[in-house]
């Protein structure tokens, strides 16, 4: 047995090769042609083809969860039975026999270490769980494919199940500052709550400091579309993964006020056709996101316009340099996201007159003004794809109106954020606005996912404020349109 590889035999007397590779575990394992014509059909281990009669799959090391050894060696891993398929959780173990078991250990431990680049996972984790949120499935999704995976690794969970509005506030603003993070069982709607719950705590700066970690269970599940991408956002697997394999990225939040009441955003701020949608659907949650798809052929009929004057502090309008510099990001990023500091102060000074500032107004009648942060609002609509999460600006895009053939037709890579380029796309990043609704102005007013009262607000960025998990030190979703249409190769 060499210092990179492992042989255990399961209950079934089966010889099971551990194998460390820089990259990788491999498991091997011989089988019987039974035994391979059982696994094609749907098995338990999702071993690669092989002429041989050892089969092979290889795990990338990121997706080994746990390796232990006590009475048997256990290795705990997520993988796909294919290309398609959201992950799955699989155990693999089996005893030494008459092998050396410091040797067994020393193996386990080198494992363990390559599994998780010398660092330890998590271990003290505070979990809010909303049972009512999306399809009303949370629970089961929590207890079925996130539990398992993080009492694999060994974690402490603290769980409490929300039972009325504002409740996951109530518990944050009071939470133990000594949590390694805060796993979110819902929806956009309850990391809202819990960023506004950790501005209320007796030290907010500290508490914002305690990154979150959103496992996906509600309609939209923008954030971690955002955080995961496309094929592992909405896999509530993939993101219990996250929870012990991200790493804290800093995040830029949004005061919003309204009536000198502040509170936290950290998505988006909706008037328009597009607030409308969330309000038609709520209803509709059991659809999960293709709500928003129904909502908006709903609101195409119909129309609907918005007046109001907008003053933009404006930083960048300039289309080709604001793609340029998300791109740029996503080619220069290390492989590892540096440690974060404090964040800064949440204290919030607006003075639209200080010398330099750039203010603009748009006071035309358009269809909707979307505000916010992060590629993806749903999996149907990437609506900011050149924001950045630390950039210090918030992204505003205000859809001039245009006639329902082109509205209908800009649904063809909306989810792939074609509607960028588009001229009446009037797109801006600022480091704050304000809006302020015609008197007879009528239509909705959302707030990551909340309604509020149509009337006057402003917006304020807060700095890399909020931290979360991630996997990479940019929002994952690649923004690949370029500006004539073209489709650009990923990473270029």
């Amino acid at each position: 047995m060499s210092a990179r590889e492992l042989t255990i035999t399961n209950n079934k007397g089966t010889s099971i090769i551990l194998k460390l590779t820089e990259t990788s575990l491999e498991i091997s394992a011989g089988v019987d042609n039974a035994s391979r014509r059982r696994r094609s059909s749907g098995s338990p281990l999702p071993f690669l083809k092989s002429k041989s009669s050892t089969m092979v799959i290889h795990v990338p090391l990121r997706n080994v969860v746990a390796v232990t050894s006590s009475d048997v060696v256990g290795v705990s891993y997520l993988a796909r039975k294919s290309p398609k398929h959201s992950l799955s959780f699989f155990r693999v173990e089996g005893s030494l026999g008459e092998r050396d078991d410091t040797l067994a250990k020393q193996w386990c431990e080198t494992a363990m270490a390559a599994a998780y680049h010398g660092r330890t996972p998590p271990k003290k984790l505070k979990v809010v769980i909303n049972p009512r949120g999306g399809r009303g499935q949370a629970g089961s999704i929590f207890t079925d494919k996130v539990e398992p995976i993080l009492n694999a690794a060994g974690c402490v969970l603290d769980v409490t199940y929300t039972t009325h509005p504002k409740h996951a506030l109530e518990i944050v603003q009071d939470l133990s500052l000594d949590f390694d993070a805060l796993v979110v069982v819902s929806g956009d709607g309850l990391i809202h709550e819990v960023l506004n719950g950790f501005s209320k705590h007796t030290q907010p700066d500290k508490a914002f400091c305690i990154p979150i970690a959103p496992i996906p269970a509600g309609s939209g599940n923008g954030l971690s579309l955002n955080l995961l991408g496309l094929q592992d956002g909405l896999d509530p697997r993939a993101a219990a993964l996250n929870v012990l394999k991200g790493l804290p990225l800093k995040i830029d939040l949004f005061a919003f006020t309204q009536r000198n009441q502040k509170r936290i955003s950290f998505m988006s701020q909706t008037v328009g056709l597009m607030a409308n949608i969330d309000i038609d659907t709520e209803h509709l949650r059991w659809m999960g996101d293709l709500r928003f798809v129904l909502g908006f052929l709903r609101n195409v009929v119909t129309l609907p316009t918005c007046k109001m004057e907008l003053s933009i502090k404006l930083v960048e309008q300039d289309k080709g340099k604001m793609a340029d510099a998300v791109r740029a990001r996503r080619a220069d990023a290390s492989s590892d996201i540096p440690a974060v500091p404090m964040s800064p102060s949440s204290e919030i000074i607006y003075d639209p007159g200080s010398p330099g500032d750039t203010w603009i107004k748009y006071d035309k009648p358009c269809l909707w003004v979307y505000a916010g942060k992060g590629p993806y609002v749903s999996r149907s609509l990437m609506q900011f794809p050149v924001s950045q999460p630390d950039d210090g600006v918030i992204d505003i895009a205000i859809q001039e109106i245009i006639p329902r053939k082109d509205l209908l037709a800009a649904m063809e890579g909306a989810e792939k954020g074609r509607c960028y380029w588009f001229g009446t796309n009037r797109y801006f990043k600022a480091s704050a606005y304000s809006a302020k609704p015609h008197a007879k102005s009528r239509g909705a007013l959302m707030v990551d996912g909340e309604v509020f009262p149509m009337q006057e607000f402003h917006v304020e960025v807060l700095p890399r404020l909020g931290t979360l998990l991630s996997p990479f030190p940019y929002y994952a979703p690649e923004f690949t349109f370029g500006e004539n249409g073209t489709v650009l190769k990923p990473g270029s």
